[in-house]
């Protein structure tokens, strides 16, 4: 990606080297929405990430002062413009329907972190929390991907903070607090399916606003896109599934198959046009 004079965003809360508290009480589905890699790839799902972050005191490893290396301040810069991106294009969308856009506020930690939603850690993966209206983000998620899946490069990281981004999206649209109120309401299999769209239109968003993004600064570069569609094809369920026991639980699905992510996220690069992001209407088997 081109970002090179690109602004950075002043709505970055660097929380790096800070251990977080105890966790105070428990985390709803209305105040969380988690995209959770690494829980994922041991075949969990949103519940077991709640399972996971409540009720623990958190601290870092060896209790020692976090030093960032010269690549993470290269990370935190590149998040930075990133976020001020989604600021810029997000801004000009709402405006266009007559909405007023508030941006939320990306969040930087190192091990573990306090949100509005409650406690987490790095392993719970980059996460939105609408309580606080913030994108949590531990930096070193990306050398992970890169390590893990074997797929890096900026848009793919890019991609990654559009995700959470999107959802941030939903909420002020008040898309969120909707489908979760249907989801207490349901079946674990239906729950699950009506997360899956969530997940699958904060994908389109994340297209949208590349789309966008380069349309007002020509930020893609060649090979930008193919990187995008490679994440999202390593992050489906199906995908994860097979890498961890060699077979899926498509019951329990609550993210979408990478053919299904890298679908949307295409669909949002190659239009830009929120009207058509409508991931709830089609019918299940057919997104």
């Amino acid at each position: 990606m081109k970002l090179e004079g690109r602004r950075e965003s002043a709505n970055v809360d660097d929380r790096r080297g800070k251990t977080a508290g105890k966790v105070a009480g428990g985390m709803g589905l209305g105040g969380l929405v988690i995209v959770a890699l690494f829980t994922l790839m041991r075949g969990g799902g949103l519940g077991d990430v709640l399972q996971q972050v409540s009720n623990y005191t958190y601290a870092t490893e060896d209790g020692s002062t976090y030093q960032p290396t010269a690549e993470d301040e290269e990370l935190a810069k590149f998040a930075s413009q990133i976020l001020a991106g989604t600021e810029d294009v997000w801004t000009a969308e709402f405006k266009k329907y007559g909405k007023t856009y508030r941006a939320p506020k990306l969040v930087l930690f190192s091990g573990s972190v306090q949100s509005g939603c409650g406690g987490a850690t790095s392993s719970s993966g980059p996460f939105y929390c609408s309580a606080d209206e913030s994108v949590y983000l531990d930096l070193d998620f990306f050398k992970t991907m890169k390590r893990q899946f074997g797929t890096a490069g900026d848009f793919a990281y890019a991609y990654v903070i559009a995700h959470e981004v999107g959802h941030h999206v939903q909420n002020l649209l008040g898309t969120l607090n909707q489908a979760h109120s249907q989801m207490a309401r349901m079946s674990q299999t239906q729950s699950n399916q009506m997360s899956v769209r969530l997940e699958l239109q904060a994908d389109f968003y994340a297209g949208v606003w590349a789309y966008n993004d380069n349309k007002m600064f020509g930020s893609l570069e060649s090979g930008d896109v193919e990187e995008g569609l490679a994440i999202a094809a390593k992050i489906g369920d199906d995908y994860l599934q097979k890498q961890t026991y060699g077979r899926t639980q498509p019951e329990t699905f609550n993210h979408g198959t990478s053919a299904q992510r890298q679908k949307w996220l295409k669909k949002g690069i190659a239009t830009g046009d929120v009207r058509q992001g409508d991931t709830f209407s089609p019918a299940y088997n057919e997104l």
